[in-house]
């Protein structure tokens, strides 16, 4: 395998914005992201978010295009989450996303950055271009 250090800070939301991302639903998210993410060899450093979207801090290999990963994980979540016994099957994510890529030095900000969405919504400490999603054309 070819060394690397590609750092993503990935963002995307939950279709409409719905606030899905609440107690188990988020759980079962955050635990098929991180099992995707070992089966196309990704490394996640962090994962949080606050009820309607999501944040990653994750390495990518070479091999794996950002947007295919990242359709992998929306794909991997929605589908865990809408095939649990009390899912109503509707659960989706938006179109869109978006990917910052970052250095070895940042690592601590971003997954910190990552870890305490809740706080940082809460406090309107959020960082724009942390933020930014953009739709599929």
């Amino acid at each position: 395998m070819p060394y690397h250090r590609l750092h993503y800070h990935l963002i995307w939301a939950t279709y409409q914005r719905e606030p899905w991302l609440i107690d188990e639903v988020e759980r079962q998210v955050y635990g098929a992201i991180l099992n995707k993410a070992k089966e196309i060899g990704c490394i996640v450093h962090a994962i949080g978010g606050i009820d309607n979207h999501i944040h990653i801090a994750t390495s990518i290999p070479p091999k794996l295009a950002v947007a295919e990963a990242i359709r992998q994980f929306k794909g991997a979540s929605a589908y865990y989450v809408n095939h649990q016994p009390q899912a109503a099957g509707n659960f989706r994510w938006q179109s869109g996303y978006g990917a910052l890529t970052f250095g070895d030095r940042s690592m601590e900000t971003i997954v910190a950055y990552a870890h305490h969405q809740k706080e940082h919504h809460h406090q309107n400490t959020t960082i724009a271009i942390y933020e930014r999603i953009e739709e599929d054309e």
